[in-house]
């Protein structure tokens, strides 16, 4: 018999100490394994047996099962047999947004197509952010809603500040117009939370959201106008923004033009210049504006920065209310001019029965306005809206 390697290797008289010293088990590694495995499924057989819940721990639901009377079989069977009626569907509602700094325009799908959804959402009669917004005086057009006179009614009337008119024929008076606002909202909330409701404020049409403070405005009182940015003299060099209305433009754009300006906001008794000297001279530029403005029912203010301008005689032949500024208060915005241009202002009112002064919302503008305005009933003198001082003028 061959001897192996280890044999060969191993010393003589040492074969049988080598074999004495390595111990050997009663069974093999896999008998082993395998009564593990037996043991651990006896166990698992037991606990299932013995345990109330057959399934070892496995999360389970009982729901208890009544057979149905003879009513509640006939609705089973009514039910089984009636076709499952489709969701109502209803007209969906699309809002432009439009940005104010690039007029890039974006469409959003308000409402859905579930008749449950829709007996959730509470019914629109204006769109989101127009509270006390008349909706027979809203014209759809491609940038969205638009003001428009229907039914015998204008928006010049509606959103027309209330005052006493009586009292306003009797004495003199004089009206103050913030101009400006809607870019900055710090600045244009400082003006229509300090100044009171009597005086009126003027809004660009750009900003991030100029409709909700317009809201906010009307909510204290104020009346507003909406000012339409135009071509100054040293345009392009002065440029008032995005879709300015310019002289070299024809009517068709120019008109398209200042209906995305009115579609940013709703509530306006009228419109008014932002700048605009050169374009409120030319007359070809100026009578399709003003003749779309007063087929509106809206009223038109010359802030009075154009001396040659051509804007109330456009306005007198459409029939337009019209008002033009005499005064830009804050020219020199110190405290001294201030009060100084504000002292004209009354002398001009006591002259001619009424005034009307422009600022923008500057810290020291409201400031000074605000502490004259507390003293003009002592001067006998009467702060009215500028819609009250357009119709006042018209009727002298």
């Amino acid at each position: 018999m061959a001897e192996t390697a280890d044999d060969l290797s191993t010393p003589l008289g040492q074969d049988g100490l080598r074999r004495k010293h390595r111990p050997r088990l009663p069974f093999t590694g896999m008998q082993a394994l395998a009564v593990l495995l037996g043991l651990f499924l006896a166990t698992f057989a037991g606990y299932a047996v013995f345990n109330e819940d057959p399934l070892g721990g496995e999360p389970v639901s009982r729901i208890a099962i009544h057979e149905p009377g003879s009513a509640g079989k006939k609705a089973l069977k009514q039910q089984a047999e009636t076709p499952p009626r489709p969701p109502a569907v209803r007209e969906q509602k699309t809002v432009t947004i439009i940005d104010g700094s690039s007029g890039a325009r974006q469409s959003v799908v308000l409402g859905s197509n579930n008749e449950a959804d829709d007996a959730a959402e509470p019914a629109l009669t204006t769109p989101p952010g127009q509270a006390g917004i008349d909706p027979r005086l809203l014209e759809k057009s491609r940038y969205g809603m638009i003001p428009v006179a229907a039914e015998g009614l204008k928006p010049f009337n509606v959103y027309a500040a209330r005052t006493d008119r009586t009292k306003a024929d009797r004495m003199p008076t004089v009206t103050i117009v913030i101009s400006g606002l809607g870019v900055g909202a710090a600045k244009t909330a400082d003006a229509i939370m300090r100044l009171p409701p009597a005086v009126t404020l003027a809004f660009t049409p750009y900003g991030t959201d100029p409709g909700k403070l317009a809201e906010r405005a009307r909510a204290q009182g104020h009346e507003i106008f909406l000012q339409i940015p135009m071509e100054p003299y040293d345009f392009p060099d002065n440029d008032p923004g995005p879709q300015t209305l310019l002289t070299s433009l024809g009517a068709e754009e120019n008109i398209d033009r200042l209906h995305w300006h009115l579609s940013r906001m709703q509530g306006y008794a009228g419109i008014a210049n932002f700048t605009g000297a050169h374009f409120m001279a030319t007359d070809t530029a100026m009578q399709p504006i003003v003749r779309d403005a007063a087929r509106r029912g809206l009223g038109l203010f010359d802030d009075g920065s154009s001396p040659g301008g051509v804007a109330q005689q456009i306005a007198t032949s459409q029939d337009m209310p019209f008002g033009r500024g005499d005064i830009s208060i804050d020219v020199v915005p110190t405290a001294n001019e201030i009060d100084r241009a504000l002292a004209k202002l009354e002398s001009i009112a006591r002259e001619r029965g009424t005034a009307i002064g422009t600022a923008s919302a500057l810290p020291v503008s409201i400031e000074r306005i605000g502490t004259w305005i507390r003293a003009l009933d002592s001067h006998g003198i009467m702060l009215v809206p500028l819609t009250t001082a357009m119709q006042k003028s018209k009727s002298t």
